[in-house]
């Protein structure tokens, strides 16, 4: 098999085109592009879209949009061309065909004739006597005669093909040495009775023949394995592939209740994290994390750190759980990490429509630079931003009953009229001026500040919590700050 420190690194991504991505996908493609990175190697983007009646050419574009949002960047695949085109297996159907008559020719593989009824029939009785219920090899050795009566009875036939009948060990880069026998390895079927080539042929030809050294996929494919270990066996004899591969099994990602992760559960869509507003970097780190760690002391760090220190003897083979709130976490450190200009940036798209609830003309680009510093401080993901600034930008503070009963007690229409009387008489170049103005307003009441600017916090920005306080008046304005408390008085009349 191939030298794991091989610097002549070639791995592959090979998603299918169906649906949204989903985390455990992403995990996939940022170890097997690390990996290739790491050594220098090469980064196959492959798209294994044979099931005409689940790919979808949607799909096809998310996933080319996802990668490129995520950073990925690779070496052969769509749009990029390479020695070994084309990369949409959809394409590729003659190389397969090729191959599945170089593998029968041989007696490497051979028709089968068996209907479902008869399978499943054979399967339980398997069952019934404690024996393994895999394919018996029942037209493994079919003479012409039997083979000619089947078609005379109108019976179309599968390829399948043929397994050694000895173990299969291998050393899987992630698990150690495994050995699978014969008898939980039987002859399993690569061409449909409609001649169109299954996964288990094209998977292994299409790595073959672009010449693929490390596959680094899921742990769900393990069992599949010691199939197209022996598979590849057969093509080196036929002169299609040249070495076997170095296979990895990665770690399950784990979801809710122990359960795998799976593309139906909430937090697997990458869609969710990427509208929520996630950085790609965070995301990735914290993905990165989930069957591996950069440090025993160390969470945080960038793509780049993960790339040099990446090696995929270091992955754990246990099932590694999402936890979301240690993604968001993660997420955040990566926000207050960006230079003021760069997370300035990266909020525009939630300033504007269809996320922002104020109007475009209604929006101070002065205001949001002077704020954006003391939010950075604030977000876990760039959406937060949204409910954080919108006071700046809207003619009237959000309605946030639940704030307002909790800020206004009895007694609260005095202290705002004190702090009114105050802030209009304060500094308002100085943020200290305005802290001092409320303080000052508190104490003739017997509050401390914290109880102090809890009804002017609510008066003019509507929430309870948010960016610091003093700061946001002095961006907001006199005016408007003043007529904001006003209105909060009238309110409290009323």
């Amino acid at each position: 098999m191939a030298n794991p420190l091989d610097a002549n690194v070639r791995v592959r991504f090979c998603p299918s085109p169906t649906g949204n991505p989903h985390v455990g996908l992403v995990r996939t493609a940022l170890f097997n592009w690390a990996f290739a990175r790491h050594h220098g190697g090469t980064f196959v983007f492959r798209i294994e879209d044979t099931d005409a009646a689940r790919d979808s050419e949607d799909s096809y574009n998310q996933l080319l949009d996802s990668l490129r949002w995520l950073g990925f960047d690779w070496d052969e695949g769509p749009e990029v061309g390479g020695p070994h085109e084309p990369y949409r297996q959809s394409q590729r159907m003659d190389l397969y065909k090729d191959v599945a008559e170089k593998l029968l020719a041989a007696g490497k593989a051979y028709h089968c004739y068996c209907t479902t009824e008869e399978l499943d029939a054979r399967r339980e009785a398997a069952r019934a006597a404690g024996k393994p219920s895999g394919y018996d090899g029942h037209c493994r050795e079919l003479s012409a005669e039997q083979a000619e009566a089947y078609k005379t009875e109108g019976r179309a036939a599968i390829v399948r093909f043929r397994m050694p009948d000895e173990p299969i060990t291998f050393t899987d880069l992630v698990r150690g040495e495994l050995t699978f026998t014969p008898d939980n390895v039987p002859d399993y079927g690569i061409v449909r009775a409609n001649g169109a080539p299954l996964y288990t042929l094209v998977n292994p030809v299409d790595d073959a023949l672009m010449e693929i050294t490390h596959v680094l996929r899921g742990e769900d494919l393990l069992s599949s394995t010691p199939r197209q270990i022996a598979l590849y066996k057969a093509l080196i004899e036929l002169g299609v592939a040249k070495e076997i591969p170095s296979f990895g099994h990665l770690p399950y990602v784990m979801g809710e209740g122990n359960k795998k992760l799976s593309k139906r559960d909430p937090q697997a869509s990458l869609n969710i994290y990427r509208e929520r507003g996630f950085l790609p970097e965070g995301l990735l780190n914290y993905l990165s994390l989930l069957g591996w760690s950069f440090s025993a002391d160390q969470d945080v760090f960038s793509i780049e750190d993960m790339v040099a220190k990446f090696d995929i003897g270091d992955v754990n083979a246990n099932p590694a759980r999402f936890d979301l709130k240690k993604a968001e976490s993660i997420n955040a450190d990566h926000i207050r990490m960006l230079d003021e200009q760069a997370f300035a940036a990266a909020c525009e798209p939630w300033l504007r429509a269809p996320h922002a609830n104020w109007s475009p003309e209604s929006f101070d680009e002065k205001a949001w630079q002077a704020i954006a510093p003391h939010a950075q401080t604030r977000v876990t993901v760039l959406s937060d931003i949204t409910a954080n600034v919108d006071f700046l930008f809207l003619d009237q503070p959000v309605e946030d009953e639940a704030s307002w009963a909790k800020a206004m007690k009895e007694g609260s229409d005095a202290l705002l009229r004190t702090a009114r009387e105050k802030l209009d008489s304060a500094d308002w170049t100085s943020p200290e001026s305005l802290k001092n103005a409320v303080l000052a307003a508190g104490e003739e009441h017997g509050l401390k500040l914290g109880k102090a600017q809890a009804p002017v916090r609510v008066a003019v920005t509507g929430r309870t919590v948010g960016l610091p306080l003093f700061e946001s008046l002095e961006i907001l304005g006199k005016e408007k700050t003043l007529a904001r408390i006003d209105a909060a008085l009238a309110k409290l009349a009323a």
